[in-house]
């Protein structure tokens, strides 16, 4: 207590001498970023609502690249994979999302290299505006979505927005991509939650026998999962589970 005292008024001497005796330093130098513009002020005004602009894309443009590709289907089947499994976290988040993302690079290969060609390459030589690259960007994505959709789901949103249509359009150049994002994502949903079910269908099996098993045997206090997932990994691990899941996943996209 003694020493915690004299160290307390230590402190207040030096405190109180740094205060009679201020330490004359140079003064922190005011920093400012100009973004654009001569610095005159003149085009503050339009580099912020620009950068604002930016910013917001770059935050919508990763939600709208998911929708758009065959991620959704791949992350989705994973994710019931391991909860079809009951391994928890097994494998984690980062593996399975990781694992999405380059079975997405792998099947969008053939429509990234059309963008590449038709749409950044023009546009970064300066042959084609802005507008132009965009348009050029969009067909080939939507050439791949056109594919993958159903038709029930192409035309709700193509009926919502007043083009009444009774049949599936038979090209995707008149069908903007507020119509053909949504109906696209709705089908790659629906079409993995199939291939979920069918991937639960052997495991509630196992856990089915395990649980009566123990029940006729008396032993309701036991946990079945714990009996059932060593079972459950056991004949994931010897059909090759992984690829007869990467198989169907690759095989989908090309119906």
């Amino acid at each position: 207590m003694k020493n915690k005292l004299i160290f307390s008024l230590l402190l207040l001497v030096v405190f109180s001498a740094l205060l009679m005796h201020p330490v004359h330093a140079d003064p922190i130098p005011n920093i400012d970023i100009q973004v654009g513009g001569s610095g005159d002020g003149s085009g503050s005004g339009t580099s912020s609502i620009s950068i604002l602009l930016l910013v917001t894309v770059l935050s919508v443009a990763p939600a709208f690249l998911v929708l758009m590709t065959s991620f959704t289907r791949i992350v989705i089947v994973l994710g019931f994979v391991r909860t079809s499994l009951g391994t928890q976290s097994m494998p984690p988040n980062q593996v399975l999302v990781g694992l999405a993302l380059f079975l997405t690079l792998f099947i969008m290969s053939p429509t990234l290299a059309k963008v590449n060609e038709t749409a950044l390459q023009p546009y970064m030589k300066g042959t084609i505006t802005q507008t132009e690259a965009l348009n050029k960007a969009a067909d080939p994505m939507k050439e791949f979505m056109f594919k993958q959709t159903n038709t029930k789901d192409l035309l709700l949103f193509m009926n919502y927005t007043g083009n009444k249509a009774s049949v599936k359009p038979a090209t995707y150049s008149d069908i903007p991509l507020t119509v053909m994002v949504p109906a696209f994502a709705i089908g790659e949903m629906k079409k993995a939650f199939t291939m979920g079910f069918m991937i639960f269908i052997p495991f509630l099996i196992i856990d089915i026998v395990v649980a009566s098993t123990l029940m006729a045997m008396g032993m309701m206090m036991l946990p079945p999962v714990m009996i059932s997932l060593p079972f459950k990994i056991m004949l994931f691990v010897l059909v090759d589970g992984w690829y007869l899941v990467v198989k169907s996943l690759l095989l989908s996209f090309n119906t």
